[in-house]
């Protein structure tokens, strides 16, 4: 489903990587997404789920829900839908999921820049180490901006490039975004105040200050 919103651009960065990279390179972390991923970005994925805690919304979307690592830190009351592009990682969320019979949590492969979701559906809508993964950032903000309803809680937590512990890394892994299926080379600028939401909180997290944790307000 599209509308005027979801097919709106603005001047941030071109695609550099495709869908098919993504799941072909997350097809292959899967299996170790939660040893390595899990313990490196632990310290992000608590600081957001705290913040769901205090907003305790009715309904919650997390784009790019991968195998699950949040899903047991969401209220139990939050009506939870997760989408990924890749099975793999959902199949491993799944099994998470199964663990919480408290939680209303339901999963789905699904394009994130191409959601089947109505307008406004969401109170707050999550984006977990997404929007430097995804193939065309403008078009799946605009999604975001879409499905959650007007004044609701878009969080975003990802890793920015600019960090001087990390440039190193960030120069390497910029030859290669469409193998290794991300992008490095990622600022916080282009991609976060270009568009048309207000930034109410941005904080760093994760070790050494790899990644942010930005709270936005839908407008």
């Amino acid at each position: 489903m599209e509308s005027a919103r979801s097919i709106r651009r603005s001047p941030c960065i071109e695609p550099s990587i495709s869908a098919e990279s993504i799941v072909s390179a997350y097809r292959v972390y899967a299996p170790l997404y939660d040893r390595f991923f899990g313990l490196f970005y632990a310290h992000g994925h608590r600081e957001l789920a705290q913040v769901v805690e205090r907003v305790q919304p009715r309904s919650l979307l997390e784009v790019g829900v991968g195998t699950g690592l949040t899903l047991p830190r969401y209220p139990a009351s939050t009506r939870v839908v997760g989408i990924d592009l890749c099975e793999e990682m959902l199949r491993r969320a799944r099994r998470r999921a199964s663990a919480l019979p408290d939680h209303d949590i339901s999963l789905k492969v699904m394009d994130a820049e191409r959601m089947d979701f109505p307008d406004e559906q969401f109170d707050c809508v999550v984006l977990s180490y997404v929007l430097s993964v995804t193939p065309d950032v403008d078009r799946l903000v605009a999604e975001v901006q879409r499905v959650c309803r007007p004044g609701g809680l878009i969080l975003v937590l990802n890793h920015f490039s600019g960090s001087r512990f990390w440039w190193l890394f960030e120069r390497v892994a910029k030859r290669f975004a469409d193998r290794v299926g991300f992008r490095s080379d990622f600022r916080y600028d282009d991609n976060i105040l270009c568009h048309p939401w207000k930034v109410e909180s941005v904080r760093t997290v994760n070790l050494f200050g790899l990644s942010k944790l930005v709270v936005l307000r839908n407008e």
